[in-house]
């Protein structure tokens, strides 16, 4: 099942399967319920009228999004080459505690065809494509969407103190079209793709597979519930395993494209 969230003419309004549901129905309501429930509760709700565009991010404003970092070998070699502090990506990647950030309130979040950023007081930004899991109450995973944790490499990589000014701003998340809902073992070895265009030519590509993360899933969402309570859900980037070469920036007006099993986010980045 798929759900996508549209703005209607009364507001945002969610959709399962091209179809609207009750305009009571809320993505906060439906994570309080276990796992096994969710495809029943939608079931019942469905038989409303076609949905239409424009599409919103498929995350509601009191949501939280937050990330994993240095999941996948090529993202610890990629943070260990940039970085003047080193040992420390190396150190998380084997250590059993994973790196768990924050990345975005739902309300700060770019959906597919809006635009994403990058700082004006940085010189080296990048897309790191993502598949991002959607988490219910319970920590249980119930489905996935394309995430993009745009990040500033040149502020991280002078202080891993810097990460939240490398990570955190306006127009650094996007995440969408929607949500496929799945099990973690469907999401175990899905394809990720990053295709950036420059001027209508392409400028990177780049791909890999969720299959070459280090970490299960399972152990992501079991940290980051620990110590705190997402009673709506929440969102969590499971880390980058693409990334463009040293010389590479995001320049204004590059259209990046990520795919992410049936996923395909697209984005422009925005003028300064």
């Amino acid at each position: 099942m798929y759900l996508t969230r549209h703005l209607a003419a009364g507001g945002p309004r969610w959709a399962a399967d091209g179809r609207f549901l009750p305009e009571s129905f809320s993505l906060a309501l439906l994570l309080q319920v276990p796992r096994t429930a969710v495809p029943g509760v939608l079931a019942s709700l469905q038989g409303g009228e076609a949905a239409s565009d424009p599409l919103l991010a498929p995350i509601e404003p009191t949501h939280e999004v937050w990330a994993a970092g240095v999941t996948y070998l090529r993202s610890r070699e990629a943070r260990t080459a940039e970085s003047e502090t080193r040992d420390v990506y190396e150190k998380v990647y084997e250590a059993a505690r994973p790196e768990l950030f924050f990345k975005s309130t739902g309300s700060r979040v770019s959906g597919h065809g809006a635009r994403i950023r990058i700082r004006r007081d940085a010189t080296w930004s990048v897309p790191e494509p993502e598949l991002a899991l959607v988490v219910n109450a319970a920590r249980e995973v119930v489905g996935y969407t394309a995430g993009d944790d745009v990040s500033s490499r040149d502020i991280e990589g002078l202080n891993p103190l810097y990460l939240p000014q490398a990570k955190v701003y306006d127009g650094s998340c996007a995440l969408g079209p929607g949500i496929r809902l799945a099990s973690v073992e469907e999401l175990r070895d899905l394809p990720i793709r990053l295709e950036i265009d420059r001027g209508g030519a392409p400028a990177f590509r780049g791909e890999t597979r969720t299959s070459n993360m280090k970490r299960p899933f399972e152990d992501l969402t079991e940290h980051l519930g620990r110590e705190l309570s997402f009673r709506e859900g929440a969102f969590l980037m499971t880390g980058t395993g693409i990334v463009p070469p040293d010389d590479f920036t995001l320049r204004p007006g590059d259209a990046v494209r990520i795919t992410v099993g049936a996923m395909r986010l697209e984005n422009e980045v925005a003028q300064p």
